[in-house]
């Protein structure tokens, strides 16, 4: 059996199969559970007031036979959900034709169509008209016209006495009045919740569509990065050994200032083609290194390494990482790091620092520079393709792909201005992404 892959298991880990309510059904279904039991806790209390106080003889093992139905109902319907671990518009559907059901048998054992309280069906086809689809919509305001025509037609076992013409007086009248505020009021709270939900899931989706627009912008970039690799690889295979055979030639040799230039040119040569083959490295070739794990400490000691002698730079490093966290060396977490330090070099006159801690098992790197700073079009929109402070066709790119390889990680990037000059760029990464699990599947 082969060895599990440390970078897929750091991958996997805490991704869990979605809970039901996490979602904007589920979410919707919770606040028809909680009215529910709004309305089973309002209609036993009238059923009581009306049979005890008002002296009104109501079938009551009939009518608390259908609460008791209700709460079983509203108690059994969550497990269902949660082996399915979603919720479908026909679930909705059928909560408010339970709903409904149970609203006309109450009605029908109350003093039927004469019950003030047949209004709340409009509560019923208003939850309708928001969460389900058209067609749902519809096939509610029928069958609730149909219930109240079943109303209409069928006489109640209980006779309730009418005289609008009484005012407040007429208990029909105050019925009427306190149906028409409780209406109101659960439409104007649950409304308002559903409403919430409903925009919190638009601008999800909005943020998923913008997303998918930057991977697949980032698909095409990698794809032509690909192609201008392999062009490129046979002629600096042909400069590097042009260069390599003027060495040995005597007028080079003779002449010791330019064969430095001779060599330096070879050494530049080297690198880009180093460049080109990590460039088809991370497009997907055989890589000559798999993923190794190595100490966190001194992973990014080795980092701050390797960009100094890449850029000849100066680079200020505060490690504030204690030694003995096992992570799995990932290129795209150097990448990304390299991209906002490239960023920040270019904008700085002095040195850069790189600061690394962490806290809440969050990996914090925070880069600071010593330059102008960012416009504040760039900290509007900061992470999009081709937006950059520099005054330059192509640039832009370096901190797009970083906040998307932040983001592939769990984590995010933040860009201030600091106080006293300059600009701040946060990576904030979960430590779980980068840490090997020994138990991963």
């Amino acid at each position: 059996m082969a060895a599990p892959d440390p970078t897929r298991a750091s991958y996997h880990r805490g991704h869990r199969r979605a809970d039901w309510r996490d979602t904007a059904r589920g979410k919707n279904m919770q606040q028809l559970q909680q009215l529910r039991w709004i309305a089973i806790g309002g209609q036993l209390l009238a059923i009581l007031v009306v049979h005890f106080g008002m002296d009104i003889r109501l079938p009551l093992a009939p009518m608390l036979l259908v609460l008791a139905g209700l709460c079983l109902f509203n108690l059994a319907a969550p497990l269902y959900w949660r082996r399915l671990h979603h919720v479908r518009q026909r679930h909705l559907l059928l909560s408010l034709l339970v709903d409904a059901a149970a609203l006309t048998i109450l009605l029908h054992l109350a003093g039927g169509i004469a019950n003030p309280f047949v209004f709340l069906y409009l509560l019923q086809v208003v939850l309708a008209a928001i969460l389900l689809r058209p067609r749902a919509r519809w096939l509610m305001v029928a069958v609730t016209s149909s219930c109240l025509l079943w109303l209409a037609l069928t006489p109640s076992p209980v006779r309730l006495a009418a005289h609008p013409d009484a005012g407040l007086a007429d208990r029909y009248v105050q019925g009427l009045l306190l149906c028409f505020v409780l209406v109101a009021a659960l439409l104007v709270v649950f409304m308002g919740r559903i409403g919430e939900i409903l925009r919190a899931r638009d601008a999800r989706l909005a943020a998923l569509r913008q997303r998918a627009i930057e991977e697949e912008h980032i698909v095409r970039m990698g794809l032509l990065a690909t192609g201008a690799a392999h062009e490129l690889g046979t002629p600096l295979a042909t400069l590097a050994v042009i260069l390599g055979d003027w060495q040995h030639l005597p007028h080079f040799t003779s002449d010791p200032e330019l064969l430095n230039d001779v060599v330096e040119m070879q050494a530049q040569v080297l690198r880009c083609k180093a460049i080109v083959r990590g460039i088809l490295q991370s497009a997907g070739e055989p890589r000559g290194e798999a993923p190794h794990l190595t100490d966190l400490r001194t992973y990014v000691d080795t980092l701050a390494q390797e960009w100094r002698q890449r850029t000849q730079d100066r680079l200020a490093l505060d490690n504030q990482l204690q030694p003995g966290i096992t992570i799995i060396a990932d290129p795209g977490l150097q990448q990304m790091l390299f991209n906002v330090l490239d960023n920040a070099q270019e904008a700085s006159p002095g040195q850069v620092s790189l600061t690394a801690t962490l806290g809440s098992d969050t990996l914090v790197f925070t880069v600071e520079d010593m330059g102008p700073g960012f416009p504040p079009e760039v900290l509007e929109r900061l992470g999009s393709p081709y937006l950059s402070s520099k005054q330059t066709p192509g640039r832009g790119l370096g901190l797009f792909l970083s906040m998307n390889v932040a983001r592939t990680l769990g984590g995010k990037i933040s860009a201030s201005n600091r106080p006293e000059g300059g600009a701040r760029v946060q990576i904030r990464i979960p430590l779980q992404a980068v840490t090997h699990d020994s138990e991963a599947p």
